[in-house]
């Protein structure tokens, strides 16, 4: 019984009534058999239908959709591509001698005893062409893609290219000696002119730069730029020497963009931080004008042309750098968000480390800055005040953030921390001497047998002869004590100037004995000793 058409059994199944199960055999079919389903339509992926392009220098010559000796469509496009360019590479290479050799189910696309690509019926079914239509139309995108890799990779191309990269090197040659025959005229015109218009940079009465130093900075400096564009020249030689040569042309390429890609990243890099440059230039013009209108209030206080009511005119300076500290302080913590890669986590970090590297290394510089601010407003001596710190008695020659100096009275510069002046008892002789007098004490003994009143006397007419011993207030006597064989009299003397404390003491004591010895009075036991105390 013969078998009806594939086409009159279609008819068949859908002019019967069996149409109606139709859906359901579809629903079986595509339920029952997953497996199927996936493999057919995994199958159906595998071939685009664009198929895979044959591509030479950046041209598409055919396509590729079937498989063929266990190769993939996209395998014998890689390998046509790979036999084409290989050909045209060949300075012997003729393309008109590419033929074709039919067989059986396919057509060879040879060159000699080489085959290029090999067209199957598959491939002209899915061209909608004929074998021998799709081997000819084939052969001849070859051909013409032999011609254009011959022309770019000819043994003639090949010498232009060879010539063409001598030329560059003497261009190169030739741009490096001028380059230094520049130089060295420069050198000759700078060492000309060294005496009229290379001359001493002073600062005041300091050579910052002398005319030999100029010289050999500028030498330094043209020099550097020598080598600068000598490096600039060699880059672009080489990217141009890359370029002539299509084995190098993709590295070339790569070289420029290596160089250019920075460049532009710089470039728009700068231009999108122009707003904030404004923005911190802003920022520090506000600050630095706030700055100077507090510096006039201070200069202003400080000379007591404006008095302020428990402010006093030492406070300014000082008031003044706290001041400026804090507002340049503030000024960097409003920049700092502004700053180039503020937000990356290395800056950050590197601010974090830095931070903790300042507050752990500087401590006790803090504690000492804060104990000079305390001492600043606290007012226990002024420069050039006479003070006694625990044991040591001098006049400030220096107050800083940190430390005090103070000069003894063997002129021995002594530097104390602020946070042990802080914490010691300060007593400042030039304070009392200015404004009430600094009372000299100096105790005398004299024996029993002196009456009490001539001793008074004398010593009240001692303190009176010394010069630089205030005579109002008057010198007084006090009655110290009574000890085993004398009684100890305490002279008591004004002086206005703490600075010739040891030279007033040394000359009352002189004229002590003086009258002594003028009223015949033995002092066969005298003990006597100043008292700096107020």
């Amino acid at each position: 019984m013969k078998l009806p058409s594939i086409s009159n059994r279609r008819k068949g199944i859908f002019n019967s009534h069996a149409t109606r199960f139709f859906p359901v055999y579809f629903l079986c079919l595509f339920v029952l058999c997953p497996a199927f389903a996936r493999e057919q339509a995994e199958e159906y992926e595998r071939v685009p239908a664009s198929g895979f392009p044959v591509v030479i220098e950046a041209d598409t010559l055919f396509r590729i959709f079937a498989n063929k000796g266990g190769l993939s469509p996209a395998a014998r496009a890689a390998q046509a591509e790979k036999n084409i360019i290989r050909l045209g590479k060949e300075y012997s290479t003729n393309p008109d001698s590419v033929t074709l050799l039919a067989e059986e189910t396919f057509t060879d696309i040879v060159y000699k005893d080489k085959v290029i690509l090999s067209v199957t019926d598959k491939d002209a079914l899915w061209m909608n062409s004929s074998r021998d239509e799709l081997s000819q139309r084939c052969r001849q995108e070859i051909v013409a893609a032999l011609k254009v890799l011959k022309h770019k990779y000819g043994l003639a191309r090949l010498i232009k290219r060879i010539l063409l990269l001598i030329l560059v090197i003497l261009v190169q040659y030739v741009l490096i000696r001028w380059t230094n025959y520049i130089y060295r005229k420069l050198k000759i015109k700078i060492d000309r002119k060294k005496g009229r218009y290379i001359k001493p940079l002073f600062i005041k009465n300091y050579e910052f730069l002398s005319a030999a130093k100029q010289e050999r900075l500028l030498f330094s400096l043209f020099n550097i730029l020598r080598y600068v564009f000598i490096f600039i020249q060699l880059i672009f030689s080489i990217l141009i020497i890359f370029s002539i040569f299509p084995q190098t042309e993709t590295l070339a390429m790569q070289l420029f963009s290596y160089i250019l890609n920075p460049l532009k990243k710089i470039g728009v890099s700068i231009i999108n931080y122009i707003p904030n440059v404004f923005t911190i230039i802003i920022i520090w013009a506000v600050i630095r004008y706030v700055v100077k209108g507090i510096a006039y209030l201070a200069n202003e206080i400080a000379s007591e042309r404006l008095k302020i009511s428990g402010f006093y005119p030492d406070w300014a300076k000082p008031t003044y750098n706290l001041i400026r500290f804090l507002l340049y302080a503030f000024m960097i913590v409003l920049i700092y968000p502004y700053l180039p890669n503020s937000q990356s986590h290395i800056f950050q970090g590197v601010s974090v480390f830095l931070g903790l590297i300042v507050s752990f290394g500087s401590s006790s510089a803090i504690g000492n800055i804060v104990a000079g601010m305390i001492i600043t407003y606290m007012r226990p001596f002024k420069l050039n005040d006479r003070i006694k710190i625990s044991d040591i008695i001098g006049n400030v020659i220096e107050k800083t953030p940190i430390v005090t100096r103070v000069l003894t009275l063997k002129n021995e510069i002594v530097t104390i921390p602020n946070s042990t002046v802080m914490n010691s008892q300060i007593t400042n002789l030039s304070e009392s001497a200015r404004t009430k007098g600094l009372i000299l004490h100096l105790d005398v003994t004299c024996g029993y047998e002196t009456p009490w009143r001539q001793v008074h006397r004398l010593l009240i007419d001692a303190a009176e002869a010394t010069e630089d011993v205030m005579r109002s207030p008057h010198p007084f006597v006090l009655e110290q004590g009574f000890n085993d064989t004398n009684v100890t009299y305490q002279i008591n003397a004004y002086i206005n100037d703490a600075d010739k404390l040891i030279k007033i003491g040394s000359d009352l004591r002189q004229n002590i004995q003086d009258r002594f010895k003028e009223a015949g009075i033995s002092m066969l036991s005298a003990r006597y000793y100043v008292n700096l105390q107020e």
